[in-house]
């Protein structure tokens, strides 16, 4: 079970943070050719982080690259390097219909043959910022078995909505959209950039609700939030131990050969039980909230 709860963004061109990043352990390392980067650093950008993917200090965590778009005179050259530099996982920007995704997937797919690579190894993500892209979510979730998630990104979006960021009513439409996409092909979803590296209590606050729908992780944008991240994606005590009661109770009554397993009275059907032991794995995975 490969947990993807912080995805920490570093800019490409930052030699310094591609060198030493590693020291924080995100689950993903999100190395950023887009954005981070102005038009002058672009091709520097793209070399140091082709040389970063080769570090033998990312060997142990998952890797990604924020390409440029396609369509813009970088994309090609970014994907070049990175798919020949081994990266784990290609970000797709502006996503806004599945033939983004198979565009991408097919330019993928050359490269890992004419560099030898193996065919399929590279693994995709797409990033969802607008409005064509929410209403798009299922057939991008389900466009290509090389993705292994859909990210929503929060600025972009509301700029294409007219609005700005707020309380968060302003991403409920697109986070349950870009969510039930993922669920339903079965790949992760994960959540938007909180800007305020200062506000902790209102970080939290967002983490909790964007776990409590359901969301795999979260975009970062600095390391100090991933241990708050962390723990808050984390089971409680008292959430391992009534798992732990479930799956006893299941493995008896298959020993058993019964149809229904009860536990305190209550009866624990086949949902529950595979909760209760997503639940273990996570708390195996990341411990217990503290």
């Amino acid at each position: 079970m490969r947990l993807r709860r912080s995805m920490l963004f570093l800019p490409g061109a930052n030699a310094a943070m591609l060198s030493t990043a590693f020291v924080f352990k995100p689950d993903t390392i999100m190395f950023d050719l887009e954005d981070a980067v102005s038009l002058r650093e672009k091709d520097a950008a793209r070399m140091l982080v082709f040389h970063a993917l080769q570090m033998p200090v990312y060997g142990d965590m998952e890797t990604a690259v924020r390409i440029n778009p396609l369509s813009t005179p970088f994309g090609l050259k970014d994907l070049e390097a990175v798919v020949r530099a081994g990266v784990d996982v290609v970000r797709l920007p502006k996503t806004d219909t599945a033939d983004d995704v198979r565009a991408l997937e097919a330019e993928v797919e050359r490269i890992e043959r004419d560099c030898g690579r193996e065919v399929g190894s590279t693994k995709l993500m797409a990033a969802i910022e607008s409005a064509s892209g929410v209403v798009n979510a299922v057939a991008i979730a389900t466009s290509s078995k090389r993705l292994v998630g859909i990210a929503l990104a929060g600025f972009d979006y509301v700029m294409d909505m007219q609005t700005e960021r707020g309380d968060g009513s302003e991403l409920f439409y697109a986070r349950c959209a870009v969510l039930h996409a993922a669920r339903f092909a079965k790949i992760d979803a994960f959540d938007v950039v909180f800007s305020d590296v200062n506000d902790d209590a209102g970080f939290l606050k967002e983490v909790d609700l964007i776990r409590r729908l359901g969301f795999n992780g979260k975009s970062l944008i600095n390391p100090r939030q991933i241990d708050l991240l962390h723990n808050a994606f984390a089971p409680t005590q008292e959430e391992v131990d009534y798992s732990r009661r479930v799956v006893a109770a299941a493995e008896q009554g298959e020993k058993q050969g019964l149809g229904v397993v009860s536990l305190n009275g209550k009866m624990i059907d086949a949902p529950v039980i595979e909760h209760a032991r997503v639940v273990l794995r996570r708390a195996e995975a990341s411990g217990v909230r503290q």
